[in-house]
């Protein structure tokens, strides 16, 4: 894929000598004067807006031109990159992107929106992956962060696939509604992006041992737990299982926490060591073996406040999850 140019892009000619980030299916470029009728349509669409931070509806007439002229001022000082989506080919706006370092310029907040009639078909998980590279390469920054409303698991999907992370629920601004809306918050570093034998290793972390299970009944449905509000990462769902103690095996940990969090039995000999989970959160390094179990005693019950579902491996990448679950999903449907 061609970049831009090695270094951020700033200057009074930078946007008469920047070349389009391109994908197999797109071209990213800022906008022009000529985007301005697509981006009034979509953007003043109702499904569009409510989607977003900052877009209000109805959107104003003439909304369109000026979001173009302050976004082109905004690259070229580099202070927030603004791309339009064009379809190659037919040379139509789909959609925006954006990047918007932080002051430091090291980290930054994507953001993006996709007109309705190209929605489902990839085009979004394409402009988010090309854009993630411009943030890494071109512009050098260590950390990206987005939200994805709590209600457009879509969004939180094209997301996790460029490699970002849930770390967490919380609320964002939203111009349609006038009020904080509830929002799932994700996080990509650097390092997570790909190997970059160059850079400096990360500060080591105290590691934390975490056991879980995937039970998996007669019909191959994995049982899934919410976590209750209260506890870190609320909401989020996640294999059943918990920390290790002192002087315990994993698998005696995983056989007491199922009966705590369950009230099912069961043995170490009935626990199969499947895959693992290494994860670096801010404060702690997880490490979290995965044992699938298709024998127990007893039916399970939640017992700590928590939801419990019974899921289709193929659905599991519906529901969010931490950081540490998700990769484990795959595999799973793998399995089954």
């Amino acid at each position: 894929m061609a970049t831009s140019t090695s270094t951020p892009i700033t200057g009074a000619s930078a946007l008469d000598r920047f070349a389009p980030l391109t994908t197999g299916r797109l071209a990213l470029r800022p906008p022009v004067a000529a985007d301005a009728g697509a981006i009034q349509r979509y953007a003043g669409d109702l499904a569009v807006a409510q989607r977003t931070a900052t877009i209000p509806h109805p959107y104003p007439p003439g909304a369109a031109l000026s979001f173009i002229t302050a976004a082109r001022a905004q690259f070229e000082a580099g202070g927030n990159y603004v791309f339009a989506m064009i379809e190659r080919g037919r040379h139509e706006l789909i959609g925006c992107i954006e990047i918007r370092p932080s002051a430091d310029r090291r980290s930054g907040i994507l953001g993006y929106w996709v007109g309705p009639p190209f929605w489902g078909q990839g085009f979004a998980s394409e402009a988010v992956a090309r854009v993630v590279a411009f943030a890494f390469d071109d512009l050098g920054l260590d950390r990206l962060a987005a939200n994805a409303h709590i209600d457009n698991p879509a969004s939180g999907r094209v997301l996790e696939k460029a490699g970002f992370s849930v770390i967490g629920r919380g609320v964002g601004p939203s111009a349609v509604f006038g009020r904080p809306v509830e929002v799932l918050e994700y996080i990509l570093e650097r390092l997570a992006a790909g190997c970059d034998p160059g850079r400096a290793a990360p500060a080591p972390l105290p590691v934390v041992l975490v056991v879980a299970a995937a039970l998996i009944d007669a019909d191959d449905r994995v049982l899934i737990a919410r976590r209750p509000p209260g506890k870190k990462m609320a909401g989020l769902w996640e294999f059943p299982g918990g920390k290790v103690g002192a002087n315990e095996s994993p698998e005696t940990a995983l056989v007491r926490e199922l009966k705590e969090e369950l009230g099912v039995d069961t043995s170490g000999s009935c626990l199969a060591p499947f895959t693992f989970a290494s994860h670096r959160y801010e404060n702690f390094h997880l490490l979290m073996p995965l044992y699938v179990c298709r024998n127990w005693r007893g039916a399970p019950t939640p017992r700590e406040g928590q939801d419990i579902k019974w899921v289709r491996a193929a659905r599991l990448a519906d529901f969010p999850m931490p950081p540490a679950d998700r990769p484990l999903v795959a595999m799973l449907r793998d399995l089954l």
